[in-house]
């Protein structure tokens, strides 16, 4: 049974979108200035991306953040 979680931004968005929709927004270099992790800056997929961000509290919360923040922006 799901659990609804009308107060989670994220509830429902997959992290590969996450990752998609930032790399389209700002492409990897840019990326990997706004959140310093190796995966962003050196030989970036998005399949090692995902790998290390599932792995990696502080760094998807990194991802996460910088997600809502650019569709919060893009809204105005």
């Amino acid at each position: 049974m799901k659990q609804e979680q009308p107060n989670n931004p994220l509830h429902g968005i997959k992290l590969a979108e996450i990752v998609q929709y930032l790399v389209a927004e700002y492409g990897w270099e840019e990326l990997g200035e706004q959140i310093k992790i190796r995966s962003f800056n050196n030989n970036p997929t998005i399949k090692s991306s995902l790998k290390f961000l599932r792995r990696t509290a502080w760094a998807r919360e990194k991802v996460e953040k910088l997600y809502l923040e650019t569709i919060k922006n893009s809204e105005y």
